[in-house]
């Protein structure tokens, strides 16, 4: 079944929003747990999947939001091109919270306009 351009859509926002609220969580934990001796940080990985779920979906040559749905934010330990743990750091992981926080926002704004041009199809062009 070929799923339209608003399934599609409503799948991809509602994904990366499901992965910036993960990424949140994750970073809430590396920070709270900074101090703890032996605590491994977190990273979320989404990137590699949604990558992946773009070949995919170009050798099949068709997006359908099933598909889209079936990719899922990854929870890994941070470590370093040797494979060590990498020791929190506290100024990097602030940043990084500011700026998923923005990329939250910005999909929020942008589920929203969706929602709105749908409501407008819906009542005919009318507000």
């Amino acid at each position: 079944m070929t799923d339209g351009i608003e399934a599609v859509t409503r799948s991809a926002l509602a994904m990366a929003l499901d992965a910036a609220s993960l990424r949140q969580q994750v970073i809430a934990s590396n920070i709270a747990n900074a101090n703890a001796v032996g605590y491994v940080p977190l990273r979320v990985s989404f990137e590699d999947q949604l990558v992946e779920a773009r070949r995919t979906m170009e050798q099949s040559g068709r997006v359908d939001a099933f598909a889209l749905g079936q990719v899922r934010p990854r929870v890994e330990a941070a470590v370093d091109d040797f494979g060590v743990p990498v020791t929190v750091q506290l100024d990097a992981e602030a940043a990084e919270m500011a700026r998923n926080a923005v990329q939250y926002q910005a999909l929020v704004k942008g589920l929203s306009r969706h929602f709105a041009i749908l409501s407008m199809a819906a009542g005919d062009g009318r507000k």
